[in-house]
């Protein structure tokens, strides 16, 4: 639900309208965290109290991932920016309130670059063209720059002539990844890529770990306010050293590394295979010997632990949007951890699995919501729920059937 009443008193965007990016920039900051606030409890007041929402001292230019389209307009110009909301039209974009000045500045180099070396948008409808898209991550601790180019096919006409004079233009640029991907999909980047810069990723400083980011890794796009949502997180999961944690969709393994300086041991579980190999790599660029990152589905991973009798003390669990499934759910009530620690960007969603996990032995003890994406409709919220069970006690990690680890 959207408010109705505009105040006139937020950060005006001349693209507010085109763009569909910013739904409550017409909103002042303070407003905005008060609408979160309400939207969080009323999703989630049922199930205990919801705290003040945490907002951001400086809520601007805080994305660091920054995607753009590239398109020809009926002038023939060049555009490149984002799609009008329902539609596939490009809404030209120089600068944007929520993203990286620097990546906005880089892509708007690269448009202007193009017709210089004769590089033209790829138009789907005919197959013609070179550049689809644009993608720039930024390590904001680490300053590391990494521009991705998406083409159609792996051709890439005046290279040379044309990295060498973006690298002159923007020598912060630390790598530089051609992404092949000529299907009609929705899908920005392809499967298949090639370094022509750099290392191919880039690494960046988060709650003090130092993360490698490659194109497709999934990492927070505000790493400002991942340190207060972690924070957070931490504080609900009150490691003492003893625990072994269990970070379900653990990703290039953040959290997990952040759980593994206060935990005895952890275990990360993701489906996606480059995510698992980044965590890999992440564990042992921080010395994080207690830490073990597998390829697989985390609700089966968790019922074969189950199965083998094997304890977990806390589970960090951030699904998607759509939350998680009931299989999932369920292969967490059977772990049955002493805590767990829910992280989600909806609080819908999140409701609704806290009440199956409610019915089966939780109770939740703090609710937090974080002002992760300012002027936008989305607020993430971290939960801590404790088994109910009186005779828990933590048991050191010892597995009596470890199959399910040789993934």
């Amino acid at each position: 639900m959207a408010p109705e009443k505009k105040t006139g008193k937020g950060n005006s965007c001349p693209l507010y309208k085109a763009c569909g990016g910013c739904q409550l920039q017409n909103l002042s900051y303070s407003e905005q965290l008060q609408y979160k606030q309400v939207k969080c409890i009323r999703f989630l007041s049922r199930f205990g109290h919801v705290d003040e929402i945490i907002g951001m001292a400086l809520p601007l230019h805080y994305r660091n991932k920054v995607q753009a389209a590239f398109g020809t307009a009926r002038d023939g110009s060049i555009v490149s920016g984002v799609y009008q909301s329902k539609s596939h039209r490009i809404v030209c974009v120089d600068d944007c309130k929520l993203e990286d000045e620097t990546a906005d500045a880089i892509i708007v180099m690269v448009r202007r670059l193009l017709p210089r070396f004769k590089l033209f948008p790829y138009n789907e409808d005919k197959g013609k063209g070179f550049l689809r898209h644009v993608l720039v991550r930024r390590g904001f601790q680490t300053g590391e720059v990494m521009v991705v180019l998406v083409t159609p096919t792996n051709l890439f006409p005046k290279k040379d002539a044309f990295l060498n004079e973006l690298l002159r233009r923007h020598p912060e640029i630390t790598t530089v990844i051609q992404s092949i991907n000529g299907a009609k999909t929705s899908l920005v980047l392809g499967k298949e890529e090639r370094v022509l810069f750099g290392k191919g990723y880039i690494e960046d400083v988060l709650c003090g770990c130092r993360f490698r980011i490659s194109a497709r890794s999934f990492y927070q796009i505000n790493p400002v306010q991942t340190e207060v949502l972690y924070g957070k997180a931490m504080e609900f999961a009150a490691l003492t050293g003893k625990e072994t944690v269990l970070d379900a969709y653990c990703g290039i393994g953040t959290i997990g590394l952040v759980a593994a300086k206060n935990a005895k041991r952890v275990i990360g579980v993701e489906l996606n295979a480059d995510a698992v190999r980044d965590a890999k790599q992440n564990a042992k660029l921080n010395g994080a010997d207690n830490a073990r990152f597998y390829c697989a589905d985390a609700g089966k991973f968790m019922t074969e632990a189950a199965k083998a009798g094997d304890k977990v003390d806390v589970v960090f669990m951030d699904p998607p949007r759509a939350g998680s499934d009931l299989p999932f759910l369920k292969s967490v009530a059977s772990l049955a951890p002493n805590r767990i620690v829910y992280i989600s960007c909806n609080p819908e969603t999140q409701a609704r699995d806290l009440a199956f996990l409610c019915k089966n032995g939780y109770r939740v003890e703090k609710m937090q919501p974080v002002d992760m994406f300012p002027h936008t409709n989305h607020v993430e919220t971290v939960c801590c729920l404790y088994h109910q069970k009186k005779d828990f006690i933590s048991v050191p990690y010892e597995p009596k059937n470890a199959d399910y680890l040789k993934r």
